[in-house]
């Protein structure tokens, strides 16, 4: 058994690469990033090498929470994972395979990040078990200043009236792409998500999203009824038709052309890197704050976050280093610093500096300074109930008559559920 778990190991580290220590020991990493976020990565594993004379072997993979599930199940899994949200790393928890982080490690958190951060990095529990290794802003509303001029609205009346608005003078206000398979639709779930969340507050947000209000409660109904009324067909580029078949991350193109197709896109702070990656007839892209700039989601002041979470699985002196070297400001500093990454980070010591625009600023400052924060209800829900709020959306985008019959179809799904399904994390507040 010794000599397979050996040349085990040895596959591993040829496919996921590796920096041994014979000295300080080593720490097993399995983690979502591939490609240049994975070079990023084992930039802040080779720092916490070298500063604690720990070795690291790192496995990157896009398919992370199943090679996790698997290696669990064989009893053998990583000493540190990190995971795409919170509904998937609050799964081991509840199965007693994610370890919690201790008060030690709780007291570092307390000192580097905001309370709202430390509550939601519990993960709906009293003991702190994540650390946000970097961070996302979903409440927001992009559009290229050129475009935009005078008032911005700052309720969600005013953005319906200024959509309208710009249907009027003739203008196409909202760039819309529900594609990404195999989820497609889940940008329209951000939307649903915003709207409830700014309208009724996290309180009702959170009941909703952990199975304790229904699909056809009033408030609920009311997100749908107001997402339709802002998305009219006449006010997304190319109608709903190409709403529905456009990839998420090539809607936003159009703000940029010479003659802008759409003047408005509701996207996470990630597409940033794909709005600086776009190549212009001139041949130079986009600029921040020259070319693009964002509006927080109107309403009340709370936001919408996600974040890729990292997890202990073994408890090892190793594993407890790395993660606390994760939480540090010098390992969070490396994620900004990444030229056109578009990558920001919950730990308030961090300081603006590191980010190189001011709309990148302003992002990093709502993530560590929001009053409220709340992760993405979909993330948080059961697969089953993901995945028809995924079809949902799709389908009363298509046939907004239908939206009576779609809600009582989620309702279904969401009774069919065990109540021990549902995660109950609440809101940072």
């Amino acid at each position: 058994m010794k000599r397979l778990l050996a040349l085990l190991m040895a596959l591993s580290l040829v496919a996921g690469g590796c920096s041994a220590s014979p000295d300080g020991g080593s720490v097993v990493v399995l983690a979502l990033w591939t490609g240049a976020e994975a070079d990023a990565f084992r930039q802040v594993l080779d720092a916490f090498k070298a500063d604690t004379g720990v070795g690291y072997l790192y496995q990157g993979t896009r398919a992370v929470d199943q090679v996790l599930a698997s290696d669990v199940q064989r009893g053998t899994p990583p000493d540190v994972a990190v995971l795409p949200n919170a509904g998937v790393l609050a799964k081991y928890q509840k199965s007693g395979d994610l370890l919690p982080l201790g008060d030690d490690l709780s007291a570092t958190m307390a000192g580097s990040f905001s309370p709202q951060w430390v509550s939601l990095q519990k993960i709906g529990t009293q003991q702190l078990y994540a650390v946000a290794v970097k961070a996302d802003l979903k409440s927001v509303i992009w559009y290229n200043p050129a475009q935009l001029t005078g008032v911005r609205p700052t309720s969600f009346e005013g953005l319906r009236a200024f959509s309208a608005g710009l249907t009027a003078a003739g203008a196409t206000p909202w760039c819309v792409g529900m594609g990404a398979p195999p989820t497609s639709g889940w940008p329209g779930t951000d939307w649903i998500e915003d709207i409830l969340l700014h309208s009724a507050g996290p309180e009702k947000y959170w009941q909703w999203a952990s199975g304790g209000l229904r699909w056809t409660s009033p408030e609920v109904k009311q997100a749908w009824l107001d997402w339709g009324s802002l998305l009219d067909p006449a006010g997304i580029r190319g109608g709903t038709a190409a709403a529905l078949l456009t990839d998420f991350g090539d809607a936003g193109k159009p703000m940029f052309a010479a003659r802008p197709g759409c003047v408005l896109e509701h996207q996470a702070s990630f597409i940033m890197s794909r709005y600086q990656g776009l190549k212009r007839a001139d041949g130079t892209s986009p600029r921040p704050g020259a070319d693009f700039d964002f509006l927080p989601f109107p309403g009340r002041e709370v936001s919408e976050v996600a974040a890729d979470l990292a997890g202990m699985f073994r408890d090892t002196p190793q594993a407890r280093k790395l993660i606390r070297y994760l939480a540090s400001e010098k390992a969070q500093r490396v994620w900004p610093s990444i030229p056109r990454a578009s990558a920001f980070s919950a730990n308030r010591k961090l300081g603006l500096d590191v980010y190189t625009d001011q709309v990148s600023r302003k992002v990093a400052d709502t993530l560590t300074s929001a009053p409220a924060l709340c992760f993405d209800a979909s993330d948080l829900m059961p697969a089953a109930m993901t995945g028809a709020f995924h079809r949902a959306v799709l389908e009363y985008l298509s046939n907004r008559d239908r939206l009576d019959t779609l809600l009582k179809q989620l309702d279904d799904v969401q009774k069919s559920i065990q109540p021990g399904e549902w995660l109950k994390i609440q809101c940072g507040q």
